[in-house]
């Protein structure tokens, strides 16, 4: 019975090998048509086109609005080229590209990498342009989360900082404006939710921030009469008179300060600075404004 089994055995045997040569053969067949299929892609690898080529193409797909085009293009300079003098100047483009094409996150992130590789040269202050203005566009109105205008604020704030000379100075202040009035805008829907409630003391923390940091905003009028009505609720009268004084200094001819004066003398008291409060002492260290006169 051994021996008639044998050249079945070795039939089978034979059988599974000549399966498994097929299936090794068609592998193979697939490995060199997929192969053929990637030439050009390991062609272009190995042999990318000269940096002023690649930069040329890249502006071309700027010119004629395919930005999506202009930033792969400038970074595959950026990449093939590394230490070629276009590679700088591309990185910084690729992140103009992408906030160009309304891809904000992608845009931040080249230009994020550019300030860090390479601060202080002549394109940083574009890359920091680029960041502010990402985040700028991102800003939402004062009663919702205000993440966005406070990334755009210190990008704005750096810009100005370190490169006063560049020609994005000037916007950056004015948009510095827009940020601390929506920021502070924000603090006061706060604080007046807080005051509502009678939750003075929320409330007072919220109208400190206007004051302290808001200063050339058109809301801290508002604020400091709010600051008045707080301290005066609490029975905290000498706030109270310092923060009315203080506006009184400020905005003599605010329809803000009458309702403080006005607050104060149904409590027998009047404005009165006392030198020693925390909101004194913050007021000193800046020039006397001229906002008021908005009543």
């Amino acid at each position: 019975m051994g021996r008639k089994s044998a050249p079945m055995d070795w039939v089978s045997s034979s059988t599974a090998w000549a399966r498994g040569l097929s299936i090794v053969a068609i592998a193979a067949l697939g490995g060199a048509l997929a192969g053929c299929a990637s030439t050009s892609d390991v062609t272009n690898a190995l042999n990318p086109d000269p940096p002023s080529k690649m930069y040329a193409d890249a502006d071309g797909f700027m010119a004629k609005g395919k930005f999506d085009d202009a930033a792969k293009k400038f970074e595959d300079l950026d990449r093939d080229h590394p230490y070629a003098p276009e590679a700088r100047r591309a990185m910084v483009m690729a992140a103009y590209a992408y906030y160009k094409s309304g891809k904000l996150p992608e845009a931040v992130a080249s230009a994020r990498r550019y300030t860090t590789m390479h601060p202080g040269t002549k394109e940083a202050a574009l890359a920091h342009h680029i960041i502010a203005q990402s985040h700028f566009d991102e800003m939402r109105g004062p009663n919702r989360d205000q993440g966005e205008t406070r990334k755009a604020l210190a990008e704005l704030r750096t810009l100005k900082t370190r490169y006063p000379d560049s020609p994005y100075a000037k916007e950056a202040e004015e948009k510095i404006k827009v940020t601390e009035d929506n920021l502070a805008a924000s603090e006061m829907e706060v604080g007046r939710y807080y005051m509502k409630r009678k939750q003075y003391v929320a409330a007072i923390n919220r109208f400190k921030v206007v004051v302290s940091d808001y200063q050339t905003t058109a809301h801290v009028e508002e604020a400091l009469m709010r600051l008045t009505e707080s301290y005066m609720a609490l029975g905290i009268t000498n706030e109270a008179q310092n923060s009315a004084a203080v506006l009184g200094h400020n905005f003599p001819s605010s329809r803000w300060y009458k309702d403080a004066y006005a607050l104060l003398q149904s409590g027998g008291l009047t404005p009165q600075d006392s030198g020693d409060s925390w909101l004194s002492k913050t007021w000193k260290s800046v020039p006397k404004l001229s906002l008021g006169g908005t009543g």
